[in-house]
């Protein structure tokens, strides 16, 4: 039996209407949410307008580091890729403000603090050192982990849990802890 033939047309006006609809309820629902990216741009649109020059060179360093992202791997960025940028920039503002109070320089230590300033703002509540060893004592009954073998199983459960509101390295010691015993 061959298909139908339509000739009135109605068949692609209302296939024309169901895809206005879900375009419009996409549009409807992302304005609602503003994403991290979309809040930093305004936030450096604010910050041209206040002319605070600090915090517009650190948001100038974020949106580097995301385009520069965006190019390399030619993926659009969601907020948890922008959350692993801002984390690694905050980790070296941390390594450079080391280095620069054992040089003697405290100049550039408080210009690297202010910008780490400015970059934590952007990440989500940290969790507390309770928190973070309920979750490490959660995962191991999950494994079900004996030994520091199971480390590597532990980690792979819990850095996707705990990114950008826990400090790994302070999590992998509490996970080494956890292990010994």
């Amino acid at each position: 039996m061959p298909a139908p033939v339509y000739r009135s047309g109605l068949c692609y006006f209302h296939f024309f209407i169901y895809v206005a609809l879900i375009l419009l309820r996409k549009s409807i629902i992302q304005e609602d949410v503003m994403s991290l990216k979309d809040q930093i741009t305004e936030d450096m649109k604010a910050a041209m307008r206040a002319k605070d020059s600090a915090k517009l060179s650190a948001i100038r360093l974020i949106t580097a580091a995301m385009k520069q992202k965006e190019v390399d791997e030619r993926v659009e960025l969601n907020d948890t890729m922008v959350l692993a940028i801002i984390e690694k920039m905050i980790k070296q503002r941390k390594d450079s403000i080391s280095q620069f109070e054992a040089g003697g320089r405290q100049d550039l230590a408080d210009i690297e603090k202010a910008e780490m300033a400015i970059l934590s703002a952007y990440m989500p509540a940290g969790l507390t050192e309770v928190e973070m060893q309920a979750a490490v004592n959660e995962a191991v009954a999950e494994v079900g982990a004996t030994g520091p073998q199971d480390m590597g199983k532990l980690m792979a459960v819990l850095k996707p849990k705990l990114a950008g509101r826990a400090d790994m390295t302070v999590v992998s010691a509490m996970v080494k802890a956890a292990l010994a015993k």
